[in-house]
């Protein structure tokens, strides 16, 4: 491995960790050690102010959570105002920004960059704020509209993190490309935790994965790939030469859970076990 070893488990133990606000979340997040970031995704079904109450109870853990502000939800400026207000509240310096899975907008919001401008020109702009990028093709967005939509966004944020792709050669691509067209944000790599396969299949095809999917088709089979042991360590191999690389500025890990932080929290503790054992 040609990284620097103690850099990589610097990364490795810095990780951040994404929960969906249903039940049980919290009590997962409980595992993590006081300190760790928890960021927490907004449901369609249930709104942004179940999204504030997980974490509510995450700070009064220890954890520092970062929720989601998903622009689809969200009403209005009042409406955007009470939720940045509630979040202050309880003492969170950070948000998240997603255009959000509801396939109608609820107001005047359709999409992340709407948020972030209103949030800016409400003079109610959070310390650190972070937006999504996308790796690869997305099966439902063009090329042309995520480069331009990242572009615009990146004015308003602090840094990236990248949606889920399971090609690491793709995953180190795109971050090159981020770079040469300018755009210097830390990025922070997206990758699925330790996640029952069925339920990572169900996910990944719901967010247009098209290209990963194909690439695990034809790497592996989808079936024999996802539907017997996913771990997140071929992608930790592939890409951690590109993490010690300070010209590429990736800011770490950020495992998307699905509310299985148990196993991922093991299979964490296992790499570190292992990276530790590298030879100087």
């Amino acid at each position: 491995m040609a990284a620097n070893v103690e850099q990589l488990e610097q990364y490795l133990m810095n990780a951040r960790f994404e929960v969906l606000p249903l039940r049980g979340a919290v009590e997962q997040a409980e595992l993590l050690p006081p300190g760790t970031t928890v960021t927490i995704t907004a449901s369609p079904s249930k709104g942004t102010e179940a999204t504030l109450d997980v974490a509510a109870q995450l700070v009064g853990r220890g954890l520092r959570a970062v929720p989601h502000l998903a622009a689809r939800l969200i009403a209005d400026n009042a409406h955007l105002t009470a939720l940045l207000d509630r979040a202050e509240g309880l003492g969170l310096s950070e948000v998240f920004v997603v255009a959000g899975d509801a396939p109608e907008p609820r107001g005047d919001f359709p999409d992340a960059l709407a948020l972030l401008r209103a949030m800016d020109e409400l003079g109610r702009r959070p310390a650190r704020v972070g937006i999504t990028g996308y790796p690869e093709r997305h099966a439902f967005i063009s090329d042309a509209s995520t480069i331009r939509a990242m572009a615009e966004k990146s004015r308003y944020a602090d840094y990236v993190v990248s949606q889920i792709c399971y090609d690491p050669h793709t995953v180190a691509a795109w971050v090159k490309t981020v770079r040469a067209r300018g755009l210097a944000l830390p990025i922070h790599i997206g990758v699925p935790g330790v996640v029952d396969a069925h339920k990572l299949l169900r996910i990944s095809l719901k967010i247009g994965l098209g290209e990963s999917m194909r690439f695990l088709r034809k790497q592996h089979g989808v079936v024999s790939k996802l539907l017997t042991r996913y771990t997140p360590e071929e992608l930790f191999d592939e890409l951690s030469p590109y993490l010690a690389d300070p010209a590429l500025g990736i800011a770490g890990w950020h495992f998307f859970t699905f509310n299985e932080i148990a196993k991922t929290l093991q299979w964490r503790h296992d790499l570190a076990a292992r990276l530790r054992e590298v030879p100087a």
